[in-house]
């Protein structure tokens, strides 16, 4: 792992300390409010002369609120892309190529993120057509057309692989209120329709490409003091927002529920188990817990993968995991079978696996073990600038902080074998259960 470089202390922003060995995310860093909302967090680390930059809305397919509008964050990360008066596409793309940036951009359910690596002297140039891009893109009714044709293309060659199929299921099923029910690419319907959805188009990036819902991230060879005073030349003038979406609140499922996929073209069946979970949170130890369990149960050296897996190969593929999400989500584990037949022992070993946690308490020992190898795993991530920026990002769009990683660790540190027990007990209940399954020709 990299070490640190000096870092400035600043009077203005608040600076926070995190060096010590004991700290999983090691960094010292910046963090600083701007009057208009905007957030500014600098990570210096000790690479020389490059700089990662992540730019972090917190706006995904959870933000979108409205019957018949899903899939709109998405459209935004291409949109992004089209160029302003200023810097028309080609122009930014030249200037971004002769400063060897590597630049790209994602979305999922809580956050867009657009990002970028280059070399520290063309941090000012780029984050000029930054500011200019989040405060004025320019397109047309057309523009809309053509990249919703190129989204719907992107939609339809997802569409092609059967797990994107199941994670679709797996959320609509789960799901019957909140915005997680439908996925980051939204629904068909939705898509085909965006060409003729202009005026609704500039209403959503009105209402969320504001300087509340956005975060800064500059890691690498950094000085917080003139990136921030970079910042607020450029960004200032950037309008704070009103509208705050109303996001449904999911009903208490009651009972469990199943889905069946019936696979047009030949494929190795699927299962997927899901339960109820919790949000993320750094303060309290279910989501953390649940964490964990995945870890103790489906990582490779866990008992049920090398069963399945390599001694019976029953199964190729063995997933377990709690996403981090801002609401409420879903501790998921899926299966890909070999053979039809052994759909139902595998789901069976599923939940049995999974209610074993309900009744038996995991040895200290064991537990412990994973908590290192998961601490340990973190750290080998962080090995250069856009990796550091980039996990950074992930948490920032959760709790809008780096701080919250430490936290998070200390929270999976504090984890005893009778919070995993209770964790269990409390999520892997039957009402709170959705089980789908995917095989070619609707075999069961």
């Amino acid at each position: 792992m990299k070490l640190l470089t000096g870092v400035l202390l600043l009077a203005a922003s608040t600076l926070y300390a995190a060096g010590e060995q004991n700290k999983v995310f090691p960094f010292p860093y910046d963090q600083h409010d701007f009057p208009n909302g905007l957030r500014l967090i600098t990570i210096p680390t000790d690479a020389q002369n490059i700089v990662a930059l992540y730019i972090v809305v917190q706006t995904g397919s959870r933000n979108e609120v409205e019957p018949g509008k899903t899939g709109f964050a998405h459209l935004f990360e291409h949109m992004m892309f089209r160029g302003t008066k200023l810097f028309p596409a080609t122009k930014y793309e030249g200037i971004m190529k002769q400063a060897g940036a590597s630049s790209n951009a994602y979305t999922s359910d809580d956050l867009t993120v657009y990002h970028a690596a280059f070399a520290k002297a063309d941090l000012d140039q780029i984050m000029l057509m930054e500011a200019d891009r989040f405060q004025n893109l320019e397109y047309t009714e057309a523009t809309i057309r053509t990249e919703s044709l190129a989204v719907l293309g992107e939609y339809n060659k997802n569409s092609a692989s059967p797990e994107v199929k199941l994670d679709e299921v797996i959320s609509g099923t789960a799901f019957e209120k909140h915005t997680y029910k439908h996925t980051t690419m939204g629904y068909l319907k939705d898509v085909q329709d965006m060409p003729n959805q202009f005026a609704y188009s500039k209403q959503f990036f009105d209402r969320y490409y504001r300087p509340e819902f956005t975060t800064i991230i500059v890691a690498g060879d950094a000085n917080p003091e003139k990136i921030r005073e970079m910042v607020a030349r450029h960004f200032s003038q950037w309008k704070r927002g009103s509208f705050q979406p109303a996001i449904p609140a999911e009903p208490a499922q009651t009972a469990p529920r199943e889905a069946k996929v019936a696979w047009p073209s030949p494929t190795l069946p699927y299962v997927a188990v899901a339960f109820k979970s919790p949000a993320y949170s750094d303060t309290e130890k279910d989501s953390a817990a649940l964490d964990l369990i995945a870890d103790l149960a489906f990582a490779e050296n866990a008992d049920l993968y090398q069963r399945l897996v390599v001694n019976e190969q029953k199964v190729d593929r063995l997933d377990g995991s709690i996403a981090n999400h801002v609401d409420p989500n879903l501790f998921a584990v899926t299966a890909r079978v070999k053979k039809p037949a052994d759909l139902e022992s595998v789901r069976e070993s599923i939940l049995s696996t999974l209610n074993g946690f309900k009744d038996n308490l995991i040895s200290a020992e064991k537990l412990d073990a994973v908590k290192k190898n998961k601490r340990y795993s973190f750290a080998l991530r962080l090995d250069d600038p856009d990796r550091v920026a980039g996990i950074a990002a992930r948490f920032v769009a959760l709790k809008r902080t780096p701080d919250t990683i430490n936290k998070r660790y200390e929270l999976y540190s504090a984890v005893t074998p009778e919070d995993i027990r209770a964790a269990a007990r409390k999520y892997f209940v039957e009402s709170g259960r959705t089980i789908v399954t995917l095989t070619s020709g609707g075999a069961n």
